[in-house]
């Protein structure tokens, strides 16, 4: 999360504070990857608290990214110690993490740079410094090709440090390779500045076309596989700490079969069919990363969530969220739903006509459908803020003081608010929507 998202996180508490509510905050003695450690040093910090404040009637849960994680786990592992949740622009199990962000560091480095090493580092400060140097690397790509886009975004060239056959970037530009990075780690080809649907000013209708299918693309996926790979190495290499060695494997993926949908979608970002079955043909030539087995099963013993809560909770993500993608949240969704069907099925078994509440909302914050900002010359402005919708826990005060009501709301009453009472409050935070029948995209498999 941005110093920013953290100062706006902070004045909701603010505003809580100065309405009458206790709020408390924790730190842990671990960083990076702690949804373990942290879950226990909130148990505690509730009881310091209730012991130091006898009167306290009710106590929610509330966090970001991570600290959203940790608010699942809490409420899932501890249900009689809060009375709702909210788990924002949300981690979940480790493995997802590891999954999405992992294939873009791959694909980077298929494409890109092979001296990336993306995992498996050494012990102790050598592996430090391979981690920071990858991350050096990963920007280092992403700075080649934005330059190289600039100077020719139809046909940019393809950056120094790349080693795929020569045959394979002469025939295909490297903006297509990098759209094909995105789409086989699932990410969204919405980003901060680019939209994807937005035209050039005054652009002829050829021009626009080619634009908005085929280069606008490739921008979104630059600003969101920068992310999604910067995080993965530092994930991958804080869970290799814990895990002991390589946690990510992609021997069994299929890269074709993950875009085999897509690649009609996006096939004039991709160059066509050949260009697409050209590079996962060099993909499938490229050598996998194999985990280490052991690694792999210890990261299976750290905490995952299983959705089961029946007090209520609240999650709330950006759909273009290139470093917690919506699919997570929507996995949380369909767990809590899978939940709720058992113990309705078990309701009903033991004579109770009466249905329980469904006690989840799940809220999501949109991008606009067009957004992108252009210079006097025409060219794409990335200089101003991220659109609503994009980038990690991207969020505005009024849209964290919502969630702070809802909670109120929530605790107070044993449900969460529906209703006229409940799109009201989201119309006023504005941004925020409630809309059961929306199923975002799953994290691909």
């Amino acid at each position: 999360m941005s110093l920013l998202q953290s100062q706006r996180s902070n004045l909701a508490g603010r505003s809580l504070s100065q309405q009458g509510y206790g709020v408390v905050g924790s730190g842990f003695a671990r960083q990076g990857w702690n949804v373990d450690s942290a879950v226990k040093t909130n148990v505690e910090l509730i009881g310091v608290f209730k012991k130091q404040f006898t009167k306290t009637s009710k106590v929610v849960a509330w966090g970001n990214s991570m600290g959203g994680g940790i608010s699942q786990a809490l409420a899932e592992k501890y249900p009689d110690l809060i009375d709702a949740h909210a788990a924002l622009c949300t981690v979940s199990d480790p493995a997802q993490i590891i999954g999405f962000a992992g294939d873009a560091v791959f694909g980077l480095k298929a494409f890109f740079d092979p001296t990336i090493k993306g995992g498996n580092y050494s012990p102790g400060a050598a592996g430090y410094a391979e981690a920071m140097a990858d991350i050096g690397k990963i920007f280092g790509v992403a700075g080649a090709l934005s330059a190289a886009f600039t100077a020719n975004s139809t046909n940019p060239a393809w950056p120094a440090t790349s080693t795929a056959p020569a045959a394979l970037k002469d025939a295909i530009p490297s903006r297509s390779a990098l759209v094909m990075v995105a789409l086989m780690a699932g990410l969204p080809l919405q980003s901060a500045h680019f939209d994807s649907t937005s035209t050039p000013p005054g652009a002829t209708p050829l021009i626009a076309l080619g634009a908005q299918t085929a280069v606008f693309p490739a921008f979104a996926a630059l600003e969101n596989i920068t992310t999604a790979a910067a995080l993965g190495v530092l994930v991958n290499y804080d869970l290799e700490l814990q895990a002991g060695g390589q946690t990510f494997d992609n021997t069994a993926t299929n890269y074709a079969e993950r875009i085999a949908d897509d690649q009609f979608i996006w096939v004039s970002a991709l160059s066509g069919k050949s260009a697409t079955d050209a590079m996962l043909a060099y993909l499938a030539a490229v050598p996998r990363v194999k985990g280490n087995p052991a690694a792999i099963a210890k990261l299976s013993t750290l905490v995952s969530h299983t959705g089961k809560v029946d007090k209520p909770s609240i999650l709330f993500k950006g759909t273009s969220d290139p470093a917690t993608l919506a699919g997570i949240q929507q996995s949380l969704a369909d767990r809590y739903a899978a939940h709720y069907a058992q113990k309705w099925a078990a309701a009903k078994k033991a004579g109770t006509r009466t249905k329980p509440p469904y006690n989840q909302l799940v809220l999501w914050n949109f991008p606009p459908e067009k957004y992108m900002k252009f210079t006097a010359a025409g060219l794409p402005d990335s200089t101003g803020a991220a659109a609503t919708g994009t980038n990690h826990c991207n969020f505005t005060v009024s849209q964290y003081l919502a969630i702070a009501d809802l909670l109120a709301y929530a605790a107070e009453n044993g449900k969460n608010m529906s209703g006229g009472a409940l799109y009201t409050k989201l119309r006023k935070a504005g941004n925020m929507t409630y809309d059961r029948g929306y199923v975002a995209p799953a994290l691909r498999k």
